[in-house]
């Protein structure tokens, strides 16, 4: 079974984290959620969360197959300062592996230096392409450039959810998740 890591840090955009979790897990892909501490954290319309784990647990144990960020605002600034994450993050794709992040967590992806000759989308303004070598930011609901996946805010959580599920469990699940989401 596949395994992804979502860090969660406080200000993070809740509709963009729980559609992730919600949809992978329908998918039937393991989804591990990790904290920068063990408490409950706050989002940034105020919901509270509790993450599974640690973010330091989690890169420990290093068994994911994908690390996929949500944004908002505090939340991307808390994890683009954190040096062992970036660090980890650049690990994960250099290793094979996928990285993804929506809204204002691709500017985590471009701290990571992972932009570079990349296509990708973020929420308007957040992600100045010019800073990264090559980079093109398409402005696009979704992007994928290789093992990197990105999308543009919650608006688009659930096309990028879908999208990942695809690429992690194949078509068949993402339609089947897909119409199970449409029946009335």
């Amino acid at each position: 079974m596949k395994q992804v890591l979502i860090p969660l840090a406080p200000g993070c955009e809740e509709m963009e984290a729980v559609t992730l979790i919600d949809i992978l897990r329908r998918g039937e892909i393991d989804v591990v959620t990790a904290g920068l501490t063990d408490a409950p954290l706050t989002a940034s319309r105020g919901v509270v969360l509790v993450a599974d784990t640690t973010l330091d647990n989690a890169m420990a144990e290093d068994r994911c197959d994908m690390v996929l960020i949500p944004g908002g605002m505090g939340g991307a600034t808390a994890l683009a300062e954190h040096k062992q994450f970036l660090a980890y993050l650049k690990q994960v794709h250099e290793s094979g592996r996928h990285v993804g992040a929506i809204c204002a967590a691709p500017m985590i992806l471009g701290k990571a230096g992972l932009l570079d000759n990349r296509t990708f989308t973020a929420y308007p303004g957040v992600v100045d392409a010019t800073q990264f070598s090559n980079a093109t930011n398409t402005g696009n609901a979704v992007e994928m450039d290789g093992r990197i996946f990105t999308s543009r805010g919650p608006g688009t959580a659930l096309d990028f959810a879908l999208a990942v599920l695809e690429a992690l469990a194949g078509e068949g699940t993402r339609n089947t998740v897909e119409e199970q989401l449409t029946r009335c």
